[in-house]
């Protein structure tokens, strides 16, 4: 689901006041064809609800999936997805680009 940079703070903020853990995926690199532009934000609290978009199709799956781990370990990571990544064509970057997302639990 795509959203504002606003709508998607607000719902974070709002999940924290609910008592929801909470992570933070922000694009930080694109090269190429990329869906979304650096800065695109998508928030993801540990039961794998979400709002914003990073890219769309399988690769926001994946950012909810890591998410998830990341909101459960405390540790931020790096990700990347690209056409030089045996999972482009997995994850839906099989028309070239590449992507790095930054993914970090947010308190």
């Amino acid at each position: 689901m795509a959203a504002s940079d606003h709508t998607i703070l607000e719902q974070a903020s709002g999940w924290l006041r609910q008592g929801r853990k909470v992570a933070l995926a922000t694009v930080v690199e694109t090269w190429g064809s990329a869906p979304q532009p650096i800065g695109s934000q998508l928030v993801i609290d540990a039961e794998g609800n979400f709002i914003g978009s990073v890219s769309g199709g399988c690769v926001e799956g994946a950012v909810v999936t890591e998410a998830i781990d990341i909101i459960a370990t405390g540790k931020p990571k790096l990700l990347q997805f690209g056409v030089a990544d045996e999972t482009a064509w997995k994850v839906g970057l099989a028309c070239g680009g590449r992507i790095g997302v930054y993914v970090e639990p947010i308190t």
